[in-house]
């Protein structure tokens, strides 16, 4: 039962990011004056589909893992152009997303990324007005024995003010700050009875397995919060604290990949589709809200993730349209098919890394090896 949850969960969550990235993509192309001939959740052979009044082909994939717009003039899902663009007629020009301006492309292209940060920023914004933001007092509930806190002086009661020079007005705020920093000193401005106190704190290095079964490696205090609350907003002030939350997500997200690229941090946090889907069942089993939290951090993730500058991502084709800017004219055509090819070849290779995680980390592999000993 909890498979058949973590599938259905996980597919309805993909479908749904899927087709927020690609409707970014559509709906500009479409106000470019792009004929758009196939919108596909998912890749491969066609399980069903419909063809609109645009003569624009609709249609669900076997496949799942993903989804593309075919416009026309292009030759695959990657987009790149197919035959001879001068070969095409007036009317045809006028349609080809590969005949429109070097800015009309950037845009249809950039608009995909795009539409899942807006896509995200929408959630938050609702939930911030409905359900609240989780907004804790960042005030210390209890210190553990032989923390970092300890001997850093810290005291129950304390009123963290200030944390590495930022201001701190919530202690989630305090995590953001000290997990990513273990064994680095921190200052700690705290008010006690009244008075400012200032303190030097060193996050001690643990490593702690969350909810998902996931394993990472943080800094920690060693210090509790008083309690956990959630303060709704107004429509405004929600608006720029989604937007916060996001460029927060943004950060980190990057902050992680350039920790694990130059080894700072363990691949094995890397996640693939095994791991979304049975993150996907436990929030889907949660409740709503934990299912929209999650949506909206593998949104900002997709979207970050297509801007990568990798030929076959929409971050590669701005990638291609940054050197054309620059040349005054597009890459040749082998340079470009080139390029794929590599881009093709780094995808299939994380793929495969990612998912092999998975199986690892879920301990697929020690259950084989239990079976069959």
């Amino acid at each position: 039962m909890e498979f058949i949850t973590s599938v259905l969960a996980f597919l309805v969550i993909l479908t749904v990011l899927v087709f927020v990235h690609e409707m970014g993509h559509f709906l500009v192309a479409r106000r470019n004056g792009v004929r758009v001939e196939t919108f596909s959740i998912g890749f491969g052979k066609e399980i069903f589909g419909w063809t609109d009044r645009a003569k624009t082909r609709w249609k669900f994939s076997v496949i799942p893992l993903g989804g593309y717009i075919k416009m026309f003039g292009d030759a695959n899902a990657a987009s790149q152009p197919s035959g001879d663009i001068a070969e095409l007629s007036e009317e045809e020009r006028a349609v080809s997303f590969h005949t429109k301006r070097l800015g009309q492309r950037s845009w249809i292209v950039v608009a995909g990324p795009l539409a899942n940060f807006l896509f995200a920023w929408v959630i938050l914004v609702g939930l911030f007005i409905t359900v609240g933001q989780r907004f804790t007092p960042p005030e210390v509930g209890q210190v553990m024995p032989e923390s970092a806190a300890e001997a850093a002086g810290i005291l129950a009661g304390d009123l963290i003010l200030e944390l590495n020079g930022a201001a701190i007005e919530r202690f989630e705020e305090v995590q953001r700050i000290v997990q990513p920093n273990p064994n680095v000193p921190l200052e700690v401005v705290v008010l006690r009875n009244g008075e400012r106190v200032v303190l030097t704190a060193v996050p001690r290095l643990s490593e702690q397995t969350n909810n998902f079964g996931m394993h990472r490696k943080i800094g920690l205090l060693g210090i509790s919060r008083g309690g956990v609350e959630y303060v709704r907003h107004g429509f405004v002030e929600s608006l720029w604290r989604a937007g916060d939350e996001i460029l927060f997500l943004s950060r980190a997200t990057l902050e992680a990949i350039g920790e694990i690229i130059i080894g700072m941090r363990s691949a094995d946090e890397l996640g693939g589709p095994l791991r979304i889907a049975q993150m996907s069942g436990l929030v889907a089993e949660a409740g709503l809200v934990p299912t929209l939290g999650f949506m909206v951090m593998l949104s900002v993730t997709l979207g970050l993730i297509n801007l990568f500058p990798i030929p076959m991502l929409d971050g590669g084709h701005l990638l291609f349209y940054a050197i054309e800017f620059v040349r005054g004219r597009p890459l040749g055509e082998r340079a470009q098919e080139f390029g794929f090819r590599i881009g093709i070849a780094l995808v299939v290779s994380l793929m495969l890394f990612v998912t092999l995680n998975d199986l690892i980390q879920m301990e697929v592999f020690d259950f084989i090896k239990r079976l069959a000993t």
